[in-house]
């Protein structure tokens, strides 16, 4: 029954209070008059909306009020939102839908790594040189140039940069840097000898210093927890740079239509505080946030279960400041080419080399079990299908212990996934992250085929197959690790082609997903993932208007033209933090 009060008809006729609780009543079931709408500050009309809604997939109009959405229809439907000071926009046919989401992206990595000594535009070894050698000359001394960017598929076959390359650039100063994906550093021979690493150094647990096979010399990369060997000489964000980064990154993402995100793992304190956590409220305190974030909290590797009520308490603590922290990021395992991902069998002509999970089973399981009961949801990077399977474990741990609480436990990554365990991601409700790029045949994949074989590599990313299995597919970016625009991942998820090369060999064609399966994976089931479908990822009635407007409609456009559509205008809550809405009119 409509929300309707005396104060509404004074000055109008003066019926007593039970006559006219009566006719409202009377009117309201008889379906006819009703109190007016409640006017809207802006209406979308003549637009063909792609709504992500299963009750009415495309529309004419919308109309948004205090930053919400109030309508969805025809323009006939919607038009009488309409009032004195509503803006209306006439689109003319362009396209709007749900603004899209990333379910692993990494602000403050990502940003801070584009602001020091960035390789990440470097193409070659040379032009590598080339921009370390110009950081030196812009900031002059003896001190550690550090960076990151580089790319293993410039050092086949195992991705193990040598130090002599960056010795060629120095000798004399120490230089470290980072590799895209964050699981390698390169080193020259004057950082390795400042953090002490020798033939005589051992490989820490879960680390491994690369060396020459002759002589057992550091070869000048790092793996994994070696990498902590050098932490001392790599110079701290200060919580202004990290503020920095994220507004820098919040405001590529809206640039490219993004309004929600997960930062895929911040640091934290063994005893729970995080200067991440307090540099995304202070951002949040300035209104520079412009989207909605889930922060996954780091599980520490070093550790066991006994840091579970310290994750507890900073999910608690982040909820005090206005963040949302519901989720534990875990590191299974490494990355495929160096032999870091954890694999059921062997790596191809490598023995018995098939990795090695860098959290024991029995721990995940206790972890991810324990986090799932206070209502905390499992993050797990996995690339080997061993490390899926172990994760896939534990969340079948959890489901029995716990029961259905509803969760959401993703895995993301998912280089190898066995074809045995496809279909457990439906049957556990595991989310699916892919990173939709990655499923092509660039440089990278031909280290990562190389390194699992024939056989293994017809289960290189089955995005589609897990899909038919009735799992859950969720796009993320993974940046800077990988590119982060929405359009080109939509269209490498369709075609399995390298990004607007219609020539190239696709990856397992039949692994590609439907326009509108893709979509969704970047809209809804990302909100669904970060457990704020409730909130945004669709055009509907009472949700965030969080939208975009595309110069093409990419329902129209072949599907190797897809990632030239451009976003001409985001909102985030009914306001533009991209571009502006006078930009939307021919």
């Amino acid at each position: 029954m409509p929300s309707i009060t005396i104060s509404d008809y004074a000055g109008r006729q003066h019926f007593r209070a039970a006559a006219l609780f009566m006719m409202v009543w009377a009117t309201s079931a008889a379906g006819q008059e009703r109190a007016p709408a409640a006017r809207a500050d802006l209406i979308f009309t003549n637009a063909r909306i792609y709504t992500v809604d299963e009750s009415r997939p495309w529309a004419e109009s919308v109309a948004i009020r205090d930053g919400k959405i109030v309508a969805v229809g025809s323009n006939a439907e919607v038009i009488g939102r309409k009032g004195r000071k509503t803006k209306v926009i006439d689109l003319a046919g362009r396209m709007l839908m749900p603004a899209f989401g990333d379910a692993h992206v990494h602000p403050v990595f990502g940003g801070m790594s584009r602001s020091r000594c960035s390789l990440h535009e470097g193409a070659n070894l040379a032009q590598y040189q080339a921009i370390i050698a110009g950081c030196m000359e812009k900031a002059p001394g003896t001190g550690v140039i550090y960076g990151a960017g580089w790319s293993d598929g410039l050092f086949p076959p195992h991705g193990r940069p040598d130090k002599k390359l960056l010795d060629a650039v120095s000798k004399d100063r120490p230089l470290i840097f980072l590799s895209v994906g964050g699981h390698s550093l390169w080193l020259n021979s004057k950082a390795l000898s400042l953090a002490g690493i020798s033939a005589a150094t051992p490989d820490p647990v879960n680390g491994k210093i690369d060396r020459d096979p002759a002589t057992g010399e550091p070869s000048g990369s790092l793996q994994e927890a070696a990498m902590e060997l050098v932490d001392a000489y790599v110079p701290k964000p200060t919580s202004a740079e990290m503020q920095s980064a994220i507004v820098y990154v919040a405001g590529l993402l809206n640039g490219l239509g993004i309004t929600s995100w997960e930062d895929a793992g911040i640091e934290m304190a063994p005893n729970g505080d995080s200067a991440t956590l307090d540099a995304y409220k202070a951002v949040l305190d300035r209104g520079a946030l412009t989207g909605h974030v889930s922060i996954a909290l780091k599980w520490d590797n070093a550790r066991s279960v006994e840091q579970i009520p310290a994750l507890i308490a900073a999910s608690a603590r982040a909820r005090r400041l206005g963040l949302s922290a519901r989720t534990v990021k875990f590191y299974v395992d490494g990355v495929i080419p160096q032999h870091t991902a954890f694999m059921l069998a062997p790596y191809e002509n490598a023995g018995t080399d098939r990795g090695a999970a860098q959290i024991p089973a029995a721990i995940l399981n206790r972890a991810v079990s324990g986090l799932d009961a206070h209502g905390i949801q499992a993050h797990v990077h996995a690339i080997g299908d061993g490390a899926v399977r172990e994760a896939l474990d534990a969340f079948e741990h959890a489901l029995n212990r716990n029961g259905g609480k509803g969760h959401r436990p993703m895995i993301s990554h998912m280089n190898v996934v066995d074809p045995s365990d496809q279909p457990r991601f439906g049957a556990l409700g595991a989310i699916a992250v892919f990173q939709p790029t990655w499923a092509s045949n660039y440089e990278y994949m031909d280290l990562t085929k190389r390194a699992v074989g024939p056989e293994r590599s017809k289960a290189i990313y089955p995005a589609n197959s897990i899909a038919r299995a009735g799992g859950r597919l969720a796009y993320g970016s993974d940046w800077p690790v990988g590119p982060v625009n929405p359009l080109e991942g939509l269209e490498v998820a369709v075609t399995r082609r390298i990004n607007g090369d219609a020539q190239a060999e696709p990856l397992l064609p039949s692994e590609g997903v439907t326009l509108a399966q893709a979509v969704k994976a970047y809209t809804l089931n990302v909100a669904y993932a970060n457990r704020m479908d409730k909130i945004t990822g669709s055009i509907a009635v009472g949700k965030s208007a969080d939208l975009i407007v595309l110069d093409e409609n990419i329902f129209e456009l072949p599907v190797q033209r897809i990632a030239k559509a451009k976003v001409l205008v985001t909102l985030f809550k009914g306001k533009p933090v991209f571009g502006t809405l006078d930009g939307t009119r021919r």
